[in-house]
């Protein structure tokens, strides 16, 4: 891909000099070489991603920093920075969370092992300029050592995360590749005798399209390069292919079933540019290259970075040989990751999400205008509809949620028990009086430019339930019966008729409304009003049957 080579050459060209302003140069600082993030905070990992970009411009002909002796020194002292900042035993911390981490290291060496193979690479051509020959000389027995302290700590360290075990065991096994130390190795298997996480739909454990599963594509791609075990590339391919069917109509990643921090954020796929278009070439894959082109498309018309890559095209020319031009993404699907227990459909400028197991159960998206779907209910230890199970009708129908509200009641202890303080009983051994029951069925189906969702209660009657729809804040709010500014933290009970929430140049309606009372707080524990929406209820009491249509519509104005 010459033209995307071109443009992460231009890239790095200006980060580089960006980063070199945020470089500590105050001999007299305990951080002399390091760089300051935008909290102010300076740790060697971010130097070391800092000093890769640096080393791929140094070494790379094509930069307007080929050889600068001043980028050569700023090295340096940054290399020298991460030395002293390594922990005696090996290990680097995260300051701001994790200490003596053996995860951290990882992510530390896995940032510092692409500039090192480089110029381990280089120095074993014999062409190589005598300007290069003298750089390296000084600045690879610094990586080696950094690394290779490293890697002797992660043998015996431990992890928080799922993703860590595939960060820690795939540097490993490359430090293993590269130093031919048999005790990397054996600190490797010890994580990947747990077996990898990716299930059949490609999911990994922490279910993060917008941040983990960079890490863990990222390391199974490593565990295959350094074990020649192509196996390794097979849950990298089964979540490229499930990501496809991640990229909402704005161009970012649904991310609301995420388990981890990047849940509800707006993220764009630039991350999975290099997996990707590596992949693509390797199983020559087209949809996969399509994907990379179009992420990069995408990332060059809307200024997201970063496009960190060019020590990557250095250690494989044939990403920035391979020539491919067709930008293309999936637009229209329906697919049911039945392992994961979510529905993505997408047509084209809208899509619909459907989650078993979450509150917020259903988002639907118009162009960059959200509305997710929540229905409250109050009943004994219950707050929300959570479905139970999601299923597809026969036929591709719809799908069906479903979820049984079992009240119960405890009964008095039969024997007397040791202690009268209500918080030392074992309330196991109490005997319970069950019921009544709230039952709830939810069928969904497609419909001409959106979706039907009905709603259809039983069991216990007279309770008052609430249907929540938060639209993304921002938007303007209207029905035939009121005009409401959608601001952040605002709500309304919209009795009857079809509310048409609209931002920029798109719209939705939803409706028919219905507004039986107006008790939208919920009990105790109900979550609050979302203070990033605007919150549209409808509201009824037990038992009922109500259809509601979301469209996508464009905006009146």
């Amino acid at each position: 891909m010459k033209k995307h080579y071109e443009k992460i050459i231009l890239y790095s060209d200006r980060k580089t000099e960006e980063i070199m302003n945020q470089q500590v140069m105050d001999e007299t600082s305990e951080f002399y070489g390091g760089f300051r993030d935008h909290d102010g905070l300076v740790e060697p990992k971010l130097a070391i991603f800092q000093v890769t970009t640096m080393t791929a411009c140094l070494f790379n002909s094509n930069s307007r920093f080929y050889g600068n002796e001043d980028i050569y020194n700023r090295i340096s002292i940054a290399l020298s920075y991460i030395a002293n900042g390594q922990r005696e035993n090996g290990f680097f911390d995260l300051i701001n969370c994790n200490f003596y981490s053996s995860a951290d290291t990882a992510f530390c060496i896995d940032g510092l092992l692409p500039a090192y193979i480089y110029l381990n690479r280089l120095s074993g051509k014999e062409d190589c300029p005598s300007m290069e020959r003298t750089m390296l000389s000084a600045l690879m027995p610094v990586m080696e050592s950094i690394l290779i302290k490293g890697g002797k700590a992660m043998i015996n360290g431990g992890f928080h995360t799922p993703n860590h075990r595939w960060a820690i065991a795939s540097t490993l096994m490359m430090l293993y590749r590269l130093t031919s130390d048999e005790s990397m190795k054996k600190g490797a298997e010890k994580f990947l005798i747990e077996g990898c996480d990716c299930n059949e739909d490609g999911e990994y454990a922490e279910r993060s399209a917008g941040g983990y599963n960079l890490v863990n594509n990222n390391a199974m791609i490593m565990l295959a390069k350094a074990t020649g075990d192509d196996s390794w590339y097979e849950p990298v391919k089964r979540n490229l292919t499930m990501m496809l069917h991640y990229i909402e109509p704005d161009g970012s990643i649904f991310t609301n079933n995420s388990t981890r921090q990047d849940r509800g954020t707006r993220v764009y796929p630039t991350g999975y540019y290099l997996e990707y278009l590596y992949m693509g070439i390797r199983f020559h894959n087209e949809t996969f290259l399509q994907a990379a082109c179009f992420i990069m498309d995408q990332a060059v018309a809307k200024g997201i970075g970063p496009l960190d890559w060019l020590i990557h095209f250095m250690l494989l020319p044939e990403l920035g040989e391979f020539e491919y031009e067709e930008s293309k993404i999936l637009t229209n699907y329906c697919h049911h990751y039945t392992d994961s227990g979510i529905v993505r459909l997408r047509r084209e400028a809208y899509s619909c999400s459907i989650l078993k197991n979450s509150p917020s159960f259903l988002y639907f998206v118009h162009g960059d205008l959200c509305v997710s779907m929540k229905i409250g209910a109050s009943f004994c230890e219950h707050r929300y509809f959570v479905p139970e199970n999601l299923v597809q009708l026969p036929g591709e129908e719809g799908f069906v949620l479903n979820q049984k509200m079992a009240g119960w009641y405890y009964l008095p202890f039969q024997e007397p028990q040791d202690t009268a303080d209500w918080w030392k009983m074992d309330h196991s051994k109490r005997e319970k009086l069950h019921g009544p029951d709230m039952n709830f069925i939810l069928t969904v189906t497609e419909a001409a430019d959106g979706v039907d969702i009905t709603i259809e209660t039983a069991g216990i009657d007279r309770a008052p339930l609430r249907v929540e729809l938060a639209f993304d804040a921002g938007c303007r709010v209207e029905s035939p019966y009121f005009i409401s500014e959608g601001n952040a933290g605002g709500g309304i009970v919209a009795r009857e008729g079809t509310v048409t929430a609209s931002k920029g140049k798109y719209a939705i309606t939803a409706g028919p409304g219905f507004g039986a009372h107006n008790y939208v707080a919920g009990k105790f524990g109900s979550q609050g009003r979302s203070h990033d929406c605007y919150t549209v209820y409808f509201t009824d009491f037990t038992c009922f049957k109500h259809t509601i249509s979301l469209r996508a519509v464009p905006a009146a104005y």
